[in-house]
């Protein structure tokens, strides 16, 4: 299997609870925060009906832009896990197989290599404080997002109270 093709086999397996969103995009489809927003767009789209009413959020690349930040390899793989089998809304909440997210999480790291460059929205998920710069329209929202060997991961995982 090619690594596109196993990059889009990788972020299904990690998105497929309900809330959670991937794609892997080729580096010719646009920046980071550009494949972010489209990411975004998608999960608004099919979470319109929990949005708060007039909710507002990032709308260009360049607010996507200045919500992230870079992180390590480690701590990509560490977010990957957590947004594919835990729920942002509820801590400690289980979503999905975490065996299954880590293992497809570190796979995910290594195919973009170790030059990649990992952005994320989430700057603490400890048990009594949780915090991040929203990317989205919703309430609770954290993004992942991974550029190495001529492609792009991302991750995001929506949720409303």
């Amino acid at each position: 299997m090619d690594i596109a093709s196993e990059l889009r086999v990788l972020t299904g397996s990690l998105s497929r609870e309900e809330g959670v969103f991937g794609r892997a995009f080729d580096e010719t489809d646009g920046s980071a925060p550009e494949l972010v927003r489209q990411v975004a767009a998608q999960a608004e789209e099919a979470w319109k009906h929990y949005a708060v009413a007039g909710a507002v959020g990032p709308d260009i690349p360049v607010e996507i832009q200045d919500a992230l930040s870079q992180i390590d390899a480690e701590r990509a793989v560490e977010l990957l896990t957590y947004l594919a089998s835990y729920d942002l809304v509820f801590p400690g909440s289980g979503r999905g197989d975490r065996a299954h997210a880590h293992r497809a999480a570190e796979r995910v790291v290594r195919l973009l290599g170790y030059e990649a460059v990992w952005y994320t929205n989430i700057s603490d998920l400890s048990p009594r404080e949780r915090a991040w710069n929203p990317v989205t329209r919703h309430t609770f929202d954290g993004v992942v997002v991974g550029t190495g060997r001529h492609f792009t991961v991302v991750l995001l995982q929506v949720g409303e109270d």
